[in-house]
């Protein structure tokens, strides 16, 4: 249910009103947009009488709201959210790209990828110092100093980080990272995404899952804002279909109906998409061109001796024809 006030509606009213839905274990969230201002009302309303609340002298309308997801809703929130990535702004037309290697190596690596990607424009650096894998002998990345080196990278070059958590048990070290990623095997891990959402209000990442739905995707945001951390971005890394020339398969149609259905920010990620370090480029354009508000890019210095992933990551060379793909591209929207 959405409660739209009048213009100009009274301070007191609207408190006023916010207390009389919280005695009633409804807890008020307000959107005060370019037109109007919203509250959102998050809990059961299934007892709640529109007509009574239309009958006050601050409400303009009331309305129910059929989408499970609530917070996340655009309908909630009609103006697009900007999520402060440690002063990188996303959102709102506030276009991001978080680049760097799949996984952290060596302080050396991560420190010369994070010069090379920033010089090339990107405004975010991405890492993985916990790496989820298929296989148990595979690389499974360096832990705690694996975020040690991502934050000597980020005094290096003043990039903010973005890392995966898997373990909740882990998230103190994750207390000076600035973007923590929920990765798509832990999209409905939903203790996880509580636990994140009242633990912390930094901006979370959160992928799309291998087979989820949008509307999935979306409930799993409203587990983490539900939960009191309402900084989330969506990040499309493509789903798994019968196609198997590429990794996984990539539907951009997705980023502008998802900015129909949700406020939040939308993320693309064409490097997992696409498997192909040779493809990263031709989608990360598109993502662009089609109003992604961001990219998340591997990038590694040597792709064929990487731990992880080097099949589909870009040299720094590649990536800075990339992005000035995506300047010019975006300079044309």
């Amino acid at each position: 249910m959405i409660i739209i006030l009048k213009k100009g509606a009274d301070a007191s009213q609207v408190e006023g009103l916010k207390s009389l839905l919280r005695a009633r274990n409804i807890t008020p969230q307000v959107s005060e947009g370019s037109i109007q201002t919203i509250i959102g009302c998050v809990g059961d309303v299934a007892h709640v009488d529109p007509s009574i609340l239309e009958a006050l002298d601050v409400v303009e309308s009331v309305q129910r709201i059929q989408e499970p997801y609530k917070a996340a809703n655009r309908k909630f929130h009609p103006d697009d959210s900007v999520i402060d990535c440690s002063g990188t702004k996303v959102g709102g037309g506030m276009f991001a790209v978080a680049a760097g290697p799949c996984s952290v190596e060596s302080e050396e690596q991560v420190v010369g990828i994070a010069k090379a990607v920033k010089a090339a424009g990107a405004t975010l650096l991405r890492g993985g110092a916990f790496k989820p894998r298929t296989s148990p002998y595979a690389f499974q990345g360096l832990g705690a100093d694996g975020i040690r080196m991502l934050q000597v990278a980020r005094r290096e070059t003043g990039l903010p980080i973005v890392t995966e958590l898997m373990d909740f048990r882990d998230i103190e070290l994750f207390n000076d990272v600035d973007v923590i990623q929920i990765g798509a095997r832990n999209m409905q891990n939903f203790n996880l995404l509580k636990e994140v959402g009242s633990y912390t209000k930094k901006p979370i990442l959160l992928k799309r899952g291998m087979s989820a739905t949008l509307q999935e995707l979306l409930m799993s945001a409203e587990y983490v804002m539900a939960s009191g951390n309402p900084n989330v971005i969506l990040c499309e890394r493509g789903i798994r279909t019968f196609e198997t020339a590429l990794r996984n398969t990539l539907d951009l149609g997705v980023v502008p109906l998802l900015h129909q259905m949700s406020h939040l920010p939308v993320f693309v990620d064409p490097s997992h998409a696409t498997g192909r370090a040779g493809m990263v480029d031709p989608v990360a354009v598109a993502a662009a061109a089609i109003g992604a508000d961001g990219l998340i890019i591997e990038v590694h210095n040597d792709p064929p001796h990487a731990k992880c992933d080097g099949a589909q990551s870009q040299t720094p060379e590649m990536f800075a024809s990339t992005m000035e793909r995506i300047r010019r591209i975006r300079a044309a929207r």
